[in-house]
C-alpha cells in the first residue's frame, strides 16, 4: 500500500511530541503540506508558525535549541536549504545545535509546481557543512525510523522527504551512518537513496532475466556515508551505479566518487540523477522518464558498464 513520507512524519512527530516536552516544531506556513500540522493540532504552546520567512525560521530555531529544546523545523526542501542555507551554516551547525530540519516536496516528483519548487540541489547544499547530518529514507517506515532516530542525535539532520505516494520495501533496519544491502549480488553494485531504491530494485529484477545478478544499497545516510558498503561493492562486483533524484553535482554520485577516488583499485562508475538540468512542469511520471529516472535507465547504464570491464 502507498503512503506519504510526510503523513508519517507527522504521525511521529506527535509519538515525540508525546514521550519529550522538549521537543518543538517550526513550520514556514507550509504546515498542512509538511504535515506538522498534527503536532500544532495536538501541541499548539510547542508549535510555531513563522510564515513565509524560512530564515527567520532557521534563526528561531537555533535560538530554540540553545535553551535545550529538540527543535524540527520543516518547509519544502528548496526553501529550506536554499533561501536560508546561511541561518543554517552559521547559527545552527557552527554551534553545532540540535536542530533537525524535515524537509519535503524533494526532487523532480514534486511534478507541476516546476523549476521553482523542485530542489534538485539540496543534497549538496547540506552536505558540504560541517557537523550536519544528511538522511534520505527509501520508504515511509524508513521515514520514522528516521524521524525517531535524529530526535535522539546530537547536532543538526537534513532529513529529505517527498511529495508523492510510495511503497514501502522489505523492512530494514535503520541507523545513521549506515546503508542497508537490500539485494545481493555479484556482477554489479546499485547504490541508490530515496524513491530510487525502488527504482533499482525493479532494474535489478529486469538484468536478472539477462542473467546479471546486481546487489542493490540502500544508502539512506549520505553523511555520514558509508564507506565501508562502498569499499565492499567497488572491490566484490564489477562496477557501480549510483541511482538518486537529486543533480549528480554534489548528491549520492559524488559522495561515492570521492569515496572511491580514494581507492587504489578503482571500478566503473555511472551516476543515474539529473545531469546539470532544471526540472520543468508535468507528472512525476513523466519528468521521471524525461530525466532519466527509471528503472530502464538503470538497466541501461549497468548493460554499458558490464560491456566494457
Amino acid at each position: 500500500m502507498k503512503q506519504y513520507q510526510r503523513n508519517v512524519y507527522g504521525e511521529t512527530l506527535v509519538e515525540l511530541g508525546r514521550e519529550n516536552k522538549d521537543i518543538v516544531v517550526l513550520d514556514a506556513d507550509l504546515s498542512s503540506s509538511t504535515r506538522t500540522v498534527f503536532f500544532a493540532k495536538e501541541f499548539p504552546e510547542r508549535f510555531f508558525n513563522i510564515g513565509v520567512a524560512e530564515q527567520n525560521m532557521m534563526a528561531t530555531a537555533a535560538g530554540l535549541a540553545s535553551c535545550g529544546k529538540i527543535v524540527f523545523a520543516s518547509t519544502f526542501a528548496l526553501f529550506a536549504t536554499g533561501r536560508a542555507w546561511d541561518q543554517i551554516r552559521n547559527s545552527i551547525c557552527y554551534n553545532d545545535f540540535n536542530v533537525k530540519i524535515v524537509a519535503t516536496h524533494s526532487g523532480i516528483s514534486v511534478g507541476p509546481d516546476g523549476a521553482s519548487h523542485q530542489a534538485l540541489e539540496d543534497i549538496a547544499l547540506m552536505r558540504v557543512i560541517p557537523r550536519m547530518s544528511v538522511i534520505v529514507p527509501a520508504d515511509c517506515q524508513q521515514t520514522r525510523q528516521a524521524i525517531l532516530a535524529a530526535a535522539n542525535h546530537p547536532g543538526p539532520v537534513y532529513i529529505r522527504l517527498g511529495r508523492p505516494k510510495i511503497e514501502d520495501l522489505e523492512k530494514q533496519d535503520f541507523k545513521i551512518g549506515k546503508a542497508n544491502i537490500i539485494r545481493e549480488g555479484k556482477d554489479i553494485s546499485i547504490i541508490a537513496c530515496g524513491i530510487m531504491a525502488k527504482q533499482a530494485l525493479d532494474a535489478a529484477a529486469l538484468l536478472k532475466e539477462e542473467g546479471i545478478e546486481t546487489r542493490v544499497v540502500n544508502m539512506s545516510t549520505l553523511k555520514p556515508i558509508d564507506k565501508r558498503i562502498i569499499f565492499d561493492c567497488a572491490r566484490e562486483t564489477k562496477g557501480i551505479i549510483t541511482a538518486e533524484e537529486h543533480s549528480v553535482i554534489g548528491g549520492l554520485g559524488g559522495a561515492v566518487s570521492e569515496v572511491i577516488a580514494e581507492m587504489e583499485e578503482r571500478k566503473p562508475l555511472k551516476k543515474i540523477g539529473v545531469q546539470d538540468r532544471f526540472g520543468q512542469s508535468g507528472e512525476p511520471a513523466e519528468l521521471m522518464k524525461e530525466y532519466g529516472l527509471t528503472a530502464q535507465n538503470i538497466v541501461e547504464a549497468a548493460r554499458e558498464i558490464l560491456i566494457n570491464v
